[in-house]
């Protein structure tokens, strides 16, 4: 498994690489995301959305586990922090397996229930406003979008 960094040094940086990426996802991906509380998953998938070219305001769902968006393809934005058994079936797989874009945060709290192949992205705060990017590819459809992404 193969683990790729980037590095941001603004807000504005880290949204256009975003922005990049949604522009590449397609039906069926799944991304994970990491990150201390203001490390920045929002404004990375406020960018995500803009090149799933969604038009809402995209804010965080931390009370109502899921939000939803319309764009070129559905964004599913999740944040499993509050669900409270790791096994619940929260129906996850239709959305993981559905026709739209899935982003997962504090996805490590339902690692059972993510499917194998995925893209992980955790945020480090380095300093400011400088963030570095870790991501980690899970099958080949993942690994061709870091090689994408990256160059």
């Amino acid at each position: 498994m193969n683990k790729h960094e980037w590095h941001s040094s603004s807000p504005g940086e880290t949204a256009a690489f975003a922005e990049r990426l949604g522009s590449l996802l397609q039906k069926g991906d799944v991304l994970t995301l990491e990150g201390d509380l203001g490390a920045g998953k929002t404004t990375f998938t406020k960018g995500l959305a803009k090149g799933l070219e969604i038009t809402r305001t995209v804010n965080s769902p931390t009370f109502t586990i899921m939000k939803e968006y319309q764009g070129r393809l559905p964004l599913y934005h999740m944040d499993v922090y509050r669900v409270e058994d790791e096994f619940e079936d929260l129906g996850f797989d239709e959305y993981f397996n559905g026709d739209g874009v899935c982003v997962v945060e504090w996805a490590h709290l339902i690692q059972e229930q993510l499917p194998e192949e995925r893209l992980d992205l955790s945020i480090y705060y380095v300093e400011n406003d400088s963030r570095r990017f870790e991501l980690v590819p899970r099958g080949s459809r993942y690994e061709a979008l870091c090689e994408e992404i990256l160059r």
